[in-house]
């Protein structure tokens, strides 16, 4: 895993422009703390930041495909390609010759093969740029899921590129604008590929190229889902899945620096722990390493919540011994969730503010110590709730026929100020913003993107379109979280859910198949159930934990106050004035309650809002 930025000018000699593209792969040098690399050619500089996982020594980028010839491709890389062995051998026996044993090699020889559309020949996550000077052509790929994340920024005579904003932002021509439409982006729950929060930086939608040359630039799909006819019955689709996540959890295992797992102790992380630790087994290496995200005294004042309905702790403890898995338990305090520092990491490292609070900063903390038990590469669960239909408002007939995403109309029973965490935010800038509508109408345009197959019935095919607006609306979201908050502490976060194979064949499956006896993600449990404890299979879900110290809670309230009274903050012009005023004066819902999560988020999003609009120097043109 790395962290890659460019320049394309195709009116400028750029190997003149070094401090501007070291200064650009600066910023990301978190996410590539092993070793740093620029290349400078007439029309193009490229900038790296490299994260050793494969052929430590060998893997140096920028890569050229020959360094004798002055018009050999050049490439930067983020990501890992899991098949990229057989590709070798594919490749080799095609006349390509190897001179490392990197996947980054693998996949430039897979351009000279089969040019731009090579990205659809990997199995793998992948952001990557690859400069071809004879053609004077810049190619831009990203991973079919969306895992690994590439923004860019569109000049009169080129495009800058980065595997974060922060990167872009850098450039002396890039002002870190958000107008009307970024923020209803960054606020509405409904976020749509490809498009901008920061002004003209859109992100590049997952399974798409971009392939800009002296003529212009062009955006193509080389992969999207599609709906094709399931033809196996129960027993062979239970029987297909665990072959397809053995081969996946093997792929994504290999590595050349120590790897580890994430471990809640629900179906996903466990299964995840049992394939892990069945191939490594088999492989005679050393026992897999577990870590579970937690706090302090969560297990043993533990209140049922309708989304969290039993504490992780016991129940990664106890697949962690039925595995014999090395088990570590991360904890954390109040005082680390709220520290002023983790706070602000957890907001720059995802460029932008949210109201998960202490979700984010524990987040960041388990990884923050991975990376201090050099635990490089972790696998994590991330994904197997949206392929195999794990949200209760996935299925809800209410929610799912409401005219907009079923997350959305859910949202909208808790939340009556227009988006979670925004209560405290002016009525009049909510109105103007009108995230609902926004997300309505994104609903429609995605509702039309999604495939369809002849002959389904009505029911199969809202299941589909259903699994459909998950996979790319609502997923994208929580891996460019995982992304951004594991690789801050330099760390390469794997998803095996997240294997594109796996996501179509799951969309294709059926609805009576995947809620057998009406239990969520049944083909998953069925898949694994010779592996595990029956109370882990058998366990409902439980969603990622948020503290319920109320100490936590009155350092949050405590934390808006201090800000509130500040008219000199920059977030004061956009807060609901008489909302603030009954927080000052006491009237607000009391923190020591499990139902407080509506008001502390509120406050989460003010304090996080403030902050990124002073350290990121946001002008809001609205």
């Amino acid at each position: 895993m790395c962290g890659i930025t460019g320049w394309l000018d195709y009116a400028r000699d750029m190997t003149a422009e070094r401090s501007t593209i070291q200064a650009m792969a600066r910023t990301l040098f978190h996410r590539g703390p092993d070793a740093s690399g620029l290349w400078l050619g007439s029309d193009v500089a490229l900038g790296h930041q490299r994260l050793s996982i494969i052929d430590p020594a060998n893997g140096v980028q920028p890569m050229r495909a020959d360094d004798g010839d002055p018009d050999s491709p050049v490439i930067v890389f983020n990501g890992e390609i899991y098949n990229y062995r057989e590709l070798r051998e594919q490749l080799t026996l095609a006349g390509h010759r190897f001179t490392t044993r990197s996947d980054t090699e693998v996949l430039l020889r897979a351009y000279l093969e089969w040019g731009p559309e090579c990205a659809g020949h990997l199995n793998g996550i992948f952001a990557y740029a690859i400069w071809d000077p004879r053609p004077r052509r810049l190619v831009l790929a990203r991973d079919p899921i969306g895992v690994k994340p590439l923004f860019y920024h569109r000049t009169p005579d080129g495009l800058l590129f980065g595997s974060e904003p922060k990167a872009v932002l850098r450039h002396p021509w890039v002002a870190p604008v958000v107008d009307a439409d970024g923020l209803r982006e960054l606020l509405s729950h409904a976020r749509n590929p490809g498009r901008a929060i920061f002004r003209d930086i859109p992100e590049l939608p997952p399974g798409h190229i971009l392939t800009a040359e002296p003529g212009g630039h062009r955006l193509s799909a080389y992969w999207t889902p599609t709906a094709n006819p399931h033809r196996r019955d129960l027993h062979s689709s239970v029987t297909d899945i665990r072959e397809l996540l053995e081969d996946i959890v093997a792929r994504q295992l290999i590595s050349d620096v120590p790897t580890s797992l994430m471990l809640s102790g629900g179906i996903d992380s466990s299964a995840l722990a049992a394939l892990a630790t069945g191939t490594v087994a088999r492989q005679g290496a050393a026992p897999v390493h577990t870590y579970s995200m937690t706090f302090r005294g969560y297990t043993e004042n533990f209140r049922p919540q309708k989304l969290r309905g039993t504490p992780d702790p016991p129940f990664a403890a106890q697949v962690a011994e039925h595995l014999g898995t090395v088990h570590t338990d991360v904890v954390a305090t109040p005082g680390q969730l709220t520290d002023p520092l983790t706070k602000a990491r957890t907001m720059q490292a995802q460029d932008m503010p949210t109201h998960h609070g202490d979700m984010d900063s524990s987040l960041y903390l388990a990884f923050r110590h991975l990376r201090e038990e050099s635990r490089v590469v972790t696998l994590s669960g991330e994904g197997a709730d949206e392929i195999f239909g794990g949200y209760f408002w996935a299925h809800d007939p209410e929610l799912t026929d409401a005219g907009t995403f079923p997350w959305v109309a859910f949202e909208r029973r808790k939340a009556a100020s227009g988006g979670l965490g925004l209560r405290l935010f002016d009525p009049a800038l909510r109105k103007e913003l009108d995230l609902y509508g926004y997300a309505d109408q994104h609903y429609r345009e995605a509702l039309a993107a999604a495939p369809v197959l002849d002959g389904e019935s009505a029911a199969e095919r809202r299941a589909r379109q259903v699994g459909y607006l998950v996979l790319t609306r609502w997923l994208p979201t929580l891996l460019d979280r995982e992304d951004r908050l594991s690789m801050a502490n330099g760390v390469e976060l794997r998803v095996p859910f997240c294997d594109h194979r796996l996501a179509q064949y799951l969309l294709d499956v059926p609805a009576h198949m995947q809620r057998t006896g009406g239990q969520e993600k049944s083909l998953l449990r069925s898949a694994v159930a010779d592996l595990l404890p029956s109370a882990v299979v058998n366990r409902p879900k439980s969603a990622y934990p948020a503290t319920q110290d109320p100490v936590y809670g009155r350092a949050v309230r405590e934390q808006y106050l201090r800000l509130a009274r500040d008219r000199d903050a920059p977030v004061a012009p956009l807060l609901d004035e008489q909302a603030t005023r009954a927080v000052l004066d006491g009237d607000g819902t009391d923190d020591d309650k499990a139902g407080a999560w509506v008001d502390r988020a509120g406050f989460e999003m003010v304090l996080q809002f403030d902050s990124w609009l002073r350290e990121y120097d946001v002008r809001l043109d609205l």
